[in-house]
């Protein structure tokens, strides 16, 4: 993607909050989510965040801020989800952020006043009185399984020879997930049942899970989908990716390890999905691409996989984090404890290769499907993207910096997700946060 005036850190709003050090949404960003104001009865429908606001889409309209193209992609984010305005296609995405970029900059050298100010106002929600949706209908959700250092770590807890599945190296590997049971930041989720083995036993037991687990991940949200039959090639598979998200993968490891083989996870992974409110597009996201690199003494990818755009900016860098609040720690309101932070651009094989992957064999994406990126770790211990791995499956608890520590989680825990970009010279692009707490099970029937 080429940068433009959008990416263009030294302009700035005329809402001061949106200026703010470290804020997540500036005016660079223009994620988008699904909104209605707290405990009334309106409508869902699209806005964009700025600053610690949301730029209600709906509103615009009224006040005849818009108009063209700008205009028509406002009017399909008039719906209760963004599956319409997702395929209506990159022009269109294009239309509405050039224009909510130019309604809300400041004059040249005057940041506190703006000709439209007193209408634009009126056409934002502060986001602290607002509640969320998901962002989209999601038809489909696939997830993926792309992170090498993920797979070498699980691997060498659970093999006694670690080496990874020969077909790791050469395609993406991923399952279809659950739609049903993907919600929205702020959730509470149930510990699930299951089936587990217990170790030296031979008969299993329906039990709650003993294990439970989050996984650290982006969502990617399809725009324009393709034909069934009609591969998506991967020099023009991001023009078919609207935006991402956090995505927590909530994980029943005992469950896992018994049902997996030979057809995969199932209950282990279809209790929960929990992504974040905002979606943010690959056009903010322009600034921070990187080389994709494959080591000399690796595979190479098959040619439906490799284009010299994925290798010279396939990469993207985005910060990520995961904290963990306990009932302890919320009781005496005590920080979270921050378990660890790593980088998107680790992960082994692109979000082109994925969508490119997802379709060589002529399966149609449609608007507003959801793909995960798989957990997404780094080369270092303090980089894991899952408690699996942090403790070595619960071998070597993580202490909470109050005396508490964790194997697994715990119920009344909280998972909080945190995602930015940083580069010298471009604005700050935040994600905002993914939060879930856990609740007990239910009693075994």
């Amino acid at each position: 993607m080429n940068l433009d005036r959008t990416h263009d850190a030294a302009v700035k709003s005329w809402l001061a909050s949106a200026n703010e050090p470290h804020c997540d949404f500036p005016l660079q960003n223009l994620p988008y989510a699904i909104f209605r104001r707290k405990g009334e009865s309106e409508a869902f429908r699209a806005g964009i965040a700025l600053g610690d606001q949301v730029i209600d889409l709906a509103a615009l309209l009224r006040e005849r801020c818009l108009s063209g193209l700008a205009m028509q992609a406002a009017i399909a984010c008039t719906q209760p989800s963004l599956n319409e305005f997702f395929a209506m296609g990159p022009g269109a995405w294009r239309a509405l952020r050039h224009a909510a970029f130019a309604l809300f900059e400041a004059p040249a050298g005057n940041v506190s006043a703006t000709p439209d100010t007193d209408v634009l106002r009126r056409c934002l929600v502060p986001q602290a009185l607002v509640e969320y949706s998901l962002p989209a209908r999601i038809g489909d959700y696939t997830d993926f399984y792309t992170s090498i250092d993920h797979a070498r770590n699980i691997v060498k807890l659970l093999r006694p020879d670690p080496v990874l599945s020969p077909n790791f190296q050469w395609m993406p590997i991923a399952y279809h997930g659950r739609v049903s049971s993907i919600g929205i930041s702020g959730e509470e989720v149930r510990r699930p049942l299951g089936q587990r083995l217990a170790a030296g036993h031979s008969v299993p037991e329906v039990s709650a899970c003993a294990r439970l687990d989050y996984e650290l991940e982006l969502g990617i949200f399809i725009g324009v989908g393709n034909q069934q039959g009609e591969p998506i090639p991967v020099t023009s598979a991001e023009q078919h990716v609207f935006g991402l998200c956090l995505l927590n993968d909530w994980s029943a490891r005992d469950i896992q390890m018994w049902e997996s083989t030979p057809l995969g996870p199932f209950l282990a992974k279809n209790f929960a999905t929990t992504i974040s409110p905002w979606i943010v597009t690959m056009e903010a996201l322009a600034p921070f691409r990187h080389a994709w690199e494959r080591p000399a003494d690796e595979p190479q990818p098959l040619t439906y996989l490799d284009a010299p755009a994925n290798r010279s900016e396939g990469s993207i860098d985005i910060q990520l984090e995961v904290w963990l609040e306990s009932e302890r720690q919320r009781a005496s309101q005590a920080p979270a404890a921050r378990l660890s932070h790593t980088s998107f651009r680790h992960q082994y094989w692109t979000i082109a290769q994925m969508v490119a992957h997802h379709t060589i064999g002529g399966c149609n994406l449609q608007s507003g499907d959801l793909l995960g990126s798989g957990t997404i770790s780094g080369p270092t211990a303090a980089e894991a993207g899952a408690l699996i791995e942090l403790t070595a499956a619960g071998k070597t608890p993580v202490a909470l910096g109050n005396g508490e520590t964790r194997g697994f989680l715990e119920d009344g825990d909280a998972v909080v997700m945190k995602g930015w970009c940083e580069r010298p010279g471009f604005a700050r692009i935040g994600f905002g946060e993914n939060r879930g707490a856990v609740l007990p099970a239910r009693t075994v029937v």
